[in-house]
């Protein structure tokens, strides 16, 4: 008797309270769907708004008269960034039962995906730059500054799509171990796998195939994301097999 108490004890010891795994499902889903809307925003309609990358004077009329929204757009990205750092932890943290060395993988390729894009994002930001700093570009004409901001922006574009097999693995792996475990619905791994398959596929279509880098190969990503995140917020996770996989794990180690 006292050893099943002692064991008992131990893996609470272990694991912390009955409900902090689902706790941290909770928030997983609350900020990938922040994640959603601030990437959404940041790098989809601010962009949108924005660039014309076949006209450089118009695009850089938009940047200096809509200066706010710009900067804006790029506060969306932080923001999405940010998420997207907690989420790698979130998920490691959830999926490490399963298996803890692929789980670490997971995290690696995220924070590896998160990093790559961050240096795509210093050449949005580097564009209100190079149209404003009269001191430092005032031997360039007014044409040639609108040209080589449109370059830094063409820049942002391709480092934002680079990133995109990094990413991409990060979600595979996590699908694969969502499929792996016993407390999430296998569909919900499924549906990871061919997200992330969608970003990797375009990646390289981009680099080798470019008329074949289809924007749809991207689609999947949104579907999973939010189909994901309203599980995690209204189920979260089967906290009794969590508890019993990570038992589990930590008995064969």
């Amino acid at each position: 008797m006292n050893a099943g108490v002692h064991t008992a004890s131990s893996r609470r010891a272990a694991f912390g309270p009955v409900l902090s795994i689902q706790i941290y499902a909770r928030i997983a889903g609350a900020l990938l769907v922040v994640s959603m809307l601030a990437g959404i925003f940041g790098e989809l309609y601010v962009p949108a708004k924005m660039i014309e990358f076949s006209d450089a004077a118009a695009t850089a009329k938009n940047i200096t008269s809509h200066g706010e929204l710009f900067r804006l757009g790029f506060a969306g990205y932080l923001v999405e960034a940010l998420c997207d750092i907690a989420l790698t932890l979130l998920f490691y943290v959830l999926l490490r039962p399963v298996h803890r060395q692929i789980a670490l993988l997971m995290a690696l390729f995220g924070v590896i995906a998160t990093a790559t894009y961050a240096m795509a994002e210093f050449f949005y930001a580097a564009a209100p730059v190079v149209l404003g700093d009269d001191s430092l570009l005032k031997v360039f004409s007014v044409g040639q500054r609108d040209a080589v901001a449109l370059l830094m922006l063409k820049l942002y574009g391709y480092g934002g799509e680079i990133f995109m097999a990094f990413y991409g693995s990060a979600i595979v792996i996590r699908g694969y171990l969502v499929i792996r475990s016993t407390f999430l619905p296998r569909i919900l791994g499924v549906l990871m796998v061919i997200a992330g398959a969608g970003f990797i596929v375009k990646n390289f279509a981009m680099l080798l195939m470019p008329s074949y880098a289809s924007d749809l190969l991207l689609l999947p990503m949104f579907v999973s994301a939010v189909v994901l995140a309203l599980w995690l917020l209204i189920k979260g996770v089967n906290v009794s097999r969590w508890h019993a996989t990570m038992v589990a794990a930590s008995a064969g180690e």
